[in-house]
């Protein structure tokens, strides 16, 4: 099993395979007024649409960043409808040469919304193409070779660009610069994640009661993808074990066989806690060092443990390396360096 797949095969891991992406379309909002959480961002967004309705023009183009998970693609597709226009979807290592975004770009209606998910992973030369055409609305196009080349403008309809990201800091400069509105979406509160919770269960016709909706929410990583995971698989031990209601008994037990405690940790979650501190003496620890006592990805670890152990204040990063706070050795249950 390849360490990308072990990562999706983890319960409460942010990613979703691409399976598990198309089967998440019955839960999406279609909405902006059926989105929960993000609520600056949805107040501010709601305005920026209508305006940009009232006006008759495209919405500008939106860059939305932060961890997995936690709705970027879902906004995208609220984007689009609330402007009432079409959407065309693509991802950032799908496109691999020009030619291929110039025949994105050329089959647009006006006002259509391209989505761009992981866009920091276009090609350089790739990026190049898209920020002219979203600033001038025009693809240069070079015919021929050599002395005899000329070039073409080719003008394209008002279009908006919806650009996804988990790493803002990767995108170019000029790109970035392109993105008139810049949102950042965090992690959600928890009385956010029982409100999803109860609007899943109810799409999925999943009896779900009020405790075990709590330690649902506790375990979900303050993530939306999480928790409707977590209600999946209690729902099947629910179904298969018990009498097919999730009560906070079952919620716990289901967790427990699952190895994920309250804080919507699992194994590979403490692993990586108990090598520093048992490995390393609390850090600093490098990535690569870690990554490779742990066999993991160093991209894994960064993109897919850090965030929720940094939100936690589990783990610190410093120029030195990771470190462990004494919140995670009370976690782990272990005495903390006297130095910490």
């Amino acid at each position: 099993m390849s360490a990308e797949t072990e990562q999706i095969a983890r319960v409460v891991n942010p990613l979703g395979s691409q399976e598990e992406r198309q089967t998440e379309e019955s839960l999406r909002p279609a909405a902006l007024q059926d989105f929960v959480g993000q609520r600056k961002n949805i107040s501010n967004l709601s305005v920026y649409i209508e305006a940009a309705k009232g006006r008759q023009e495209a919405l500008e183009h939106v860059l939305l960043y932060g961890p997995p998970g936690l709705g970027k693609t879902t906004l995208a597709m609220i984007v689009a409808k609330e402007m009432g226009v079409a959407i065309k979807t693509t991802t950032g290592p799908a496109i691999e040469r020009p030619a291929d975004l110039a025949s994105i770009l050329t089959n647009l209606q006006p006002y259509d919304v391209l989505f761009v998910d992981e866009i920091h992973r276009l090609r350089p030369t790739i990026e190049e193409v898209l920020y002219g055409a979203m600033e001038d609305r025009a693809l240069d196009i070079v015919l021929g070779k050599g002395p005899a080349a000329r070039t073409m403008r080719l003008d394209l309809p008002p279009f908006t660009v919806v650009g996804a990201t988990t790493k803002a800091g990767m995108l170019s400069a000029p790109l970035r610069s392109r993105f008139g509105l810049v949102l950042k979406l965090d992690f959600y509160e928890e009385e956010e994640i029982k409100q999803i919770l109860r609007r899943s269960a109810r799409i999925l016709a999943i009896k779900l009661a009020a405790v075990g909706e709590v330690e649902l929410a506790k375990r979900s990583r303050c993530t939306p993808r999480i928790a409707n995971r977590l209600l999946k698989r209690a729902r099947d031990f629910a179904q298969v074990e018990h009498d097919g209601v999730i009560t906070g008994e079952v919620a716990c037990a289901v967790m427990q066989r699952l190895e994920i405690d309250q804080l919507g940790l699992d194994k590979a979650d403490r692993d990586l806690l108990r090598a520093l501190a048992e490995k390393f003496a609390g850090g600093p620890a490098g990535l690569n060092t870690l990554a490779a006592c742990l066999s993991e990805e160093v991209e894994t670890i960064e993109e897919v443990y850090e965030p929720y152990l940094m939100q936690l204040g589990f783990i610190n990063r410093t120029p030195r390396g990771r470190t462990l706070t004494k919140l995670a050795y009370a976690h782990l249950g272990l005495p903390a360096p006297q130095l910490l």
